[in-house]
């Protein structure tokens, strides 16, 4: 697995909403915005399944994704992929919920997808773009 730098760590705290791209085993794509996001560790990244339809289908299928990482204050961006896991049941799923329900009571928390890093690209415009760093 790849881990992020300091700097690919500082942004992804900036970020609110993230764009998480998946693609279903015949290759349809699907973008689709998640709010409960989190790094756990420097290669490993939590996202929380509240209202997932084709993201949660596609990644059954195809268990992969790419999230894309922007801020517009230092105006630097990253798009990371990786594999997925889903999980429904165990303790990181029992964390993930707990920590969906202590925000927003009354969501959902169906499942918890685990993305290991698998790769990390600039998505800056300019002559780097698309360059992989990790």
């Amino acid at each position: 697995m790849v881990a992020l730098t300091a700097e690919m760590k500082d942004l992804f705290s900036k970020v609110k909403l993230f764009p998480v791209a998946t693609a279903s085993k015949k290759g349809v794509p699907n973008v689709a915005p998640i709010a409960f996001v989190l790094l756990v560790k420097d290669d490993t990244i939590w996202l929380a399944d509240n209202f997932m339809q084709k993201t949660l289908a596609n990644v059954k299928e195809n268990p992969r994704a790419a999230i894309y990482l922007y801020d517009s204050e230092s105006k630097k961006c990253f798009q990371v992929k990786g594999t997925i896991d889903v999980k429904t049941s165990g303790e990181e799923y029992e964390k993930m919920r707990k920590m969906v329900l202590d925000k927003k009571p009354g969501l959902p928390a169906k499942s918890l997808l685990v993305m290991k890093i698998t790769e990390v690209f600039e998505c800056m415009p300019g002559p780097s773009a698309g360059k992989k760093l990790l």
